[in-house]
């Protein structure tokens, strides 16, 4: 894909989204049920969509709460449920509906005082910690976000008790019964007026941000951060987690600077990604050209999306990291120096991730879990503290608690972006520096992601994609090692297709939403050899096809 001649260079008025008229669509325009792109739909990060296409609007957002209440039921669980937001625009409106729903089904619903905005991954450690000792009643939660997504969307998804991602089977029966009460008209589903449902009794606010910030302390070092007395600088990106850094500072005692203190649900401050829109994604060296510009005045310096479930750490003299080359860092300092954790522990790293994870796991003689795309995966294995790590590719990760418990089941932008800190305080090396010396140590890797267009009766049979379905025995040159329609790590189906070498691999999925699939693939030879791959890899994709 061709860069943008704009790409990170500051928003311009003509790039910002109308504001009233996007709240005007939200309120005023009705999906239609029979058109695929207006319904509700839940990818592997909720349902998202855009006001202005009608594929999030109030009524979607009242019939998927409605449909949250059924499933809560159907379970039995019982207890109150957290409501968190993040900047977009779409976001508080649809926090609006949600409460107008909840109440009228007399949820218990609590949320951040003065209506402040709550980051996914303080949903996910609440819930932990609500649920800790196993109570009979239950809580759950709902976080209100389209991630990174452009200021025009929206997005809402569910965290079960276990405070992770909901599983396929539950986001299912939410989006099944969603686009039931759609075709209905919204027959069967409660609500109340927002003023109501406030005077109810049934909302309760409350403070999320000091029991987050003081339980930071169990999964971060910060006395050695605090004693090699670096200095953070933070661009929040606008999002959620803006106000926590301050809590986090006076705490611990830490010199952090936030570069940037807006919060405008147009994001005019962000520079533009590759494609010229403006969309918040801290791990695009475009979309953080803001933040590099401070690069230099820092020890280091960090980014987060809008829900903070991801990060972004700018090193000095280096730049942007590459989120695979972090998580592979991470992991190395982390079982390095987390001497409570155990030895059986299994790191786990979504299949398109990078094989550097593998190789660095297989020098200090630990398992590596390869799953599927999707956080979910990681969950059970975060829960119940049989998993050190689960990483993905794109920039989301989350790991134990120093002592071997769990911390959250979801991404943690916040202790992903203070791992760094720290890191960098124990072993006086930022982690481009020992980024470096991983390369040394097991070669430099070579990793890329494309589109491809395709047709959508090709799309349809790319889940049937299995070892069968190829005949070649080498990939640029190399002997196929495998070919793999299920994830080696837990033998959950890929959705895809991903052919390995000794020295290189691609994956190949279909998009969720759009007429393309997705190469990531990868080689530890060269950039020549990496495009030999993509190459040979589109041909046998096609190939396959067309059988």
């Amino acid at each position: 894909m061709a860069i943008h001649e704009r790409a990170g260079t500051l928003a311009l008025p003509a790039d910002l989204v109308n504001i009233p008229k996007l709240m005007s669509y939200y309120y005023r325009m009705i999906p239609n049920v029979e058109d695929v792109q207006q319904k509700v739909t839940f990818g592997t990060s909720g349902h998202r969509g855009c006001a202005f296409k009608s594929s999030f609007n109030q009524n979607h957002i009242w019939a998927i709460a409605q449909a949250v209440v059924d499933y809560r039921q159907a379970a039995n669980i019982t207890g109150p449920m957290i409501v968190g937001y993040d900047t977009h625009a779409l976001s508080y409106a649809a926090f609006m509906s949600v409460v107008e729903v909840l109440t009228a089904n007399q949820v218990n619903v609590l949320i951040q005082a003065n209506d402040g905005f709550t980051p996914t991954p303080v949903v996910s450690q609440t819930i932990i910690s609500a649920n800790k000792n196993k109570p009979v009643a239950l809580t759950d939660g709902l976080i209100i976000t389209p991630s990174h997504n452009p200021p025009q969307d929206g997005g809402i998804k569910y965290n079960p008790p276990h405070g992770g991602p909901a599983e396929g089977e539950i986001t299912k029966q939410i989006e099944d019964k969603a686009n039931q009460y759609l075709a209905q008209q919204l027959s069967g589903v409660k609500k109340v007026n927002y003023g109501v449902a406030l005077a109810s009794g049934w909302v309760k606010e409350t403070d999320f941000i000091a029991p987050y910030v003081e339980s930071l302390a169990e999964v971060i070092d910060f006395e050695a951060i605090k004693k090699a007395n670096l200095r953070l600088g933070v661009d929040p990106l606008g999002g959620s987690g803006i106000y926590y850094w301050q809590h986090i500072a006076q705490r611990y005692g830490l010199d952090i600077t936030l570069v940037n203190e807006l919060v405008d649900p147009t994001f005019s401050f962000m520079t533009l990604d590759k494609d010229g829109k403006i969309r918040m994604d801290c791990s695009s060296p475009f979309a953080m050209a803001g933040l590099l510009q401070h690069s230099e005045n820092f020890d280091l310096c960090v980014g987060n999306d809008p829900d903070y479930d991801r990060h972004g750490i700018v090193c000095p003299g280096f730049g942007l990291m590459n989120p695979n080359h972090y998580l592979a860092v991470a992991i190395d300092y982390l079982i390095r120096h987390r001497p409570q954790w155990a030895e059986s522990l299994s790191i786990g790293k979504t299949l398109v991730s990078s094989a550097m994870i593998d190789r660095v796991c297989a020098s200090l003689n630990r398992a590596c879990l390869e799953v599927p795309v999707g956080f979910k995966w990681f969950v059970d294995g975060l829960a119940n503290s049989t998993i050190a790590f689960g990483g993905e590719e794109s920039a989301g990760a989350a790991f134990l608690q120093r002592d071997g418990s769990t911390w959250c089941t979801d991404k943690d932008g916040f202790i992903l972006a203070l791992l760094a800190l720290e890191m960098t305080a124990v072993t006086g090396k930022t982690p481009s520096q020992r980024y470096q010396e991983l390369t040394a140590e097991f070669g430099e890797s070579f990793y890329s992601r494309i589109d491809s267009p395709i047709s959508l009766k090709k799309k349809a049979k790319f889940e049937q994609l299995n070892s069968q379905s190829f005949t070649d025995t080498t990939l640029a040159s190399e002997t196929i090692t495998a070919i793999l329609s299920h994830a080696p790590g837990n033998n959950a189906p890929i959705g895809g297709i991903k052919v390995t070498t000794e020295n290189g691999w691609f994956a190949a999925r279909p998009s969720g939403t759009e007429a393309l699939f997705k190469i990531y693939a990868e080689s530890f030879i060269s950039q020549q050899h990496l495009d030999a791959i993509i190459l040979q890899a589109q041909q046998m994709i096609d190939s396959a096809l067309k059988g």
